[in-house]
């Protein structure tokens, strides 16, 4: 058994940036199921969006992520974290992370789809990967922070449920991924930072440690869980047989960058004003619908006509990866198609990260915090990951000594009768089953009968995934599959309750918005049928 005043479960730029801020009032342990670099944070190509423009204010990055968010984003929210925003990029930027600059010394801000002005600061297009590599040179440089990786986070401990005390959350059990033993974590404080779970969908930008984790922790302990239906598809992924899911970042479109059919000819102004620089769920349901009509495989995204020392220079990441495929982007297009990209529901909380169970916090992707509503503007996520992480470890840290947990009593990890199974093929089977049936019925565009079919398929899934759960010993493929299961029944649940279109939702049977019924969020708890909480009127 291992005790610490916050355990924090998930690597990515949330949860180290908790972890030190964390680490003034207590001792920290990190919990990662594979290294720290298999994040999405790791991976974000684009950067921070922000009010550092002179021609920008906060009242257009307001207005920005709430037009977008399609009627559910908590106003009040969207306003708290967007403020904190220049100060955020000031305070890193002092700190020593070297954004990318002009030649006069002022940060380089990018436009991305839905950006009514240039505020995305960045770091070329590595930006997540340098934001990781800083944050971790200093989690491991403190004293106070033990990082453990290749755990695998399996539930949530919670007294209530053996017995011994109120219901609340006093850590964790987790897979060790060497040994293969699973062991006892005990903290005052839990803050799950496990990031998404596109992992969930055939097709993903996500690493594949994006199973929805802890997500589908929180909603096994009863937590509440909103708005799983919207779950935004990134427009833009490299079409390639020797690439999985490689980002083509939305800063290209900043850039101008033009989406063109394999013809050669526009599309994009057909569906929206902007044409390319669309918001990402408009641009994502234009590229299905064109190739839905035409048959392709995938459209164009075409920057060729840039001048080709600025392209290396911008995008020295996406120029690289798309050479070593014989793709040179400064002389042809970039053949892309959509990819399942960022959970914009998740587990909820309040300002402060704080979840309706006592003990438990969520930040970053994992959380739902009312900032992206029925849908994400590009590059608010990094900023979400890092204002919200401040303010958690606030909340946390002011709690910690009133939630002190007595680990005599916290019973170790019990297999029962599991035996080791020699019939892992069942895993993989379901596995594939599930990934697939969500593509192609609870994807880009739904209707009754996809979901229902959907629903149909999981049900029986999820009838093996159990049975083999609770006969078996635990393996990590295992408890991400059970997880993937769950996200994906929260996803149909909620997608099948929701009858209109908004944001990420688009169901054919329901193509238009209706404020006047569904302005809300569709919430979940276990064991019980979802409902909707109405956003107030401003």
């Amino acid at each position: 058994m291992v005790k610490t005043d916050f355990l924090v479960i998930g690597s990515g730029v949330a949860g180290l940036s908790f972890a030190l801020e964390a680490a003034r009032s207590g001792s920290v342990l990190v919990l990662t199921k594979r290294t720290v670099s298999d994040s999405s944070s790791y991976l974000a190509q684009g950067g921070i969006a922000a009010v550092l423009g002179v021609e920008d204010s906060l009242d257009k990055h307001i207005e920005d992520t709430l037009r977008t968010g399609a009627g559910l984003c908590r106003e009040e929210v969207v306003r708290l974290i967007v403020q904190r925003g220049p100060e955020i990029i000031r305070k890193m930027s002092g700190a020593g992370v070297q954004f990318t600059r002009q030649s006069n010394g002022e940060l380089h801000l990018g436009r991305e789809g839905g950006h009514s002005e240039r505020r995305i600061a960045h770091v070329e297009d590595f930006t997540g990967m340098h934001l990781i590599t800083f944050l971790l040179d200093r989690v491991r440089a403190s004293p106070a922070i033990t990082l453990r990786e290749g755990s695998t986070a399996i539930d949530l401990i919670l007294p209530s449920k053996f017995g011994a005390g109120e219901h609340r959350c006093v850590g964790c059990y987790a897979l060790d991924g060497e040994t293969g033993k699973v062991e006892t974590f005990v903290s005052s404080c839990t803050v799950i930072a496990t990031g998404g779970a596109g992992k969930v969908y055939l097709y993903t930008s996500n690493p594949d440690v994006s199973s929805g984790d802890g997500i589908a922790m929180a909603c096994r302990a009863g937590v509440t869980i909103a708005n799983m239906e919207f779950f935004q598809f990134h427009p833009t992924c490299l079409y390639h047989p020797q690439s999985k899911g490689f980002l083509i970042s939305e800063a290209l479109r900043g850039e101008g960058a033009v989406l063109k059919r394999t013809d050669g000819t526009d599309f994009m102004h057909l569906y929206h004003p902007d044409g390319s620089l669309a918001p990402r769920d408009v641009t994502a349901r234009a590229i299905d619908d064109q190739l839905k009509k035409t048959g392709d495989d995938y459209v164009l995204l075409d920057i060729s006509h840039q001048p080709e020392g600025f392209l290396r220079t911008r995008f020295p990441n996406i120029h690289k990866r798309c050479l070593e495929l014989g793709i040179d982007m400064t002389s042809r297009p970039i053949p892309v198609v959509p990819a399942a990209h960022y959970t914009c529901g998740g587990i909820v909380t309040d300002d402060s990260g704080k979840t309706s169970l006592p003990g438990l916090w969520s930040i970053g992707e994992s959380a739902c915090t009312g900032l992206h509503g029925a849908n994400r503007l590009a590059s608010n996520s990094l900023l979400e990951g890092l204002v919200m992480a401040e303010r958690c470890a606030v909340s946390a840290g002011d709690a910690v000594r009133r939630l002190a947990v007595d680990e005599s009593r916290v019973p170790d990890w019990n297999p029962g009768t599991a035996v080791t199974s020699h019939e892992s093929v069942i895993v993989s089977q379901d596995w594939d089953e599930i990934r697939r049936f969500m593509w192609n019925y609870v994807g880009i565009v739904r209707s009754n009968g996809r979901l229902q079919r959907a629903r149909k398929r999981l049900a029986l899934v999820q009838e093996e995934i159990e049975e083999y759960y609770w006969n078996y010993l635990i393996t990590s493929d295992l408890v991400e599959l059970r997880n993937i299961a769950t996200i994906a029944g929260l996803i149909i649940d909620s997608a099948l309750f929701r009858k209109e279109s908004r944001g990420l939702h688009h169901t054919l049977d329901y193509p238009d918005k209706d404020d006047r019924l569904w302005r809300g969020d569709t919430l979940v708890r276990i064991g019980e049928k979802p409902f909707l909480q109405r956003i107030p009127e401003k």
